[in-house]
């Protein structure tokens, strides 16, 4: 999700950095990055505060709620995450990621489904600029996955 904001930011001609961290975790458990999009030079990727979080699981939610600026965005995959967040000084979007997924009959595009919600949450960039990402992201050797990512991406449109 990640690289896709960040290729997309530049697509739009933005400065952007995007900055993983992925080790035995990329596997299965919790893995995480930092994006950083802005219209001016960023001087460095490394952030203290968030204007946005994706929390994909309860690890996530426990380490990056509380990096989370006042005023900003937390988006929530309740369908694993049973924990509310604790902030009241944030706006938290509570999505059933994995569930919708499933609804769709592929559990891999959680993260999709997420994605869309992130766009029309944040307006960061653009759905129109995502969308294109992701044929570009699921062509060649994966253009059989361009469909169900892109439905997956539009699937949630109540933010």
């Amino acid at each position: 999700m990640g690289q896709m904001v960040a290729s997309a930011a530049m697509m739009e001609e933005k400065s952007t950095t995007f900055f993983p961290s992925y080790g035995p975790e990329m596997r299965g458990g919790t893995a995480n990055c930092t994006v950083v999009v802005s219209t001016k030079e960023i001087s460095c990727p490394i952030i203290f505060e968030s204007d946005c979080v994706v929390a994909m699981n309860l690890p996530s939610l426990l380490k990056f709620e509380k990096t989370i600026k006042p005023g900003g965005l937390l988006l929530l995959n309740s369908s694993i995450i049973h924990q509310k967040a604790k902030r009241d000084d944030i706006t938290v979007i509570e999505l059933p990621a994995n569930d919708l997924a499933n609804e769709l009959g592929n559990p891999l595009v959680a993260n999709m489904i997420m994605l869309g919600a992130f766009a029309r949450a944040s307006k960061i960039v653009t759905e129109p600029t995502l969308e294109t990402v992701i044929y570009n992201t699921f062509s060649k050797k994966k253009a059989a996955l361009v469909d169900i990512n892109v439905k997956a991406f539009g699937y949630w449109r109540d933010v």
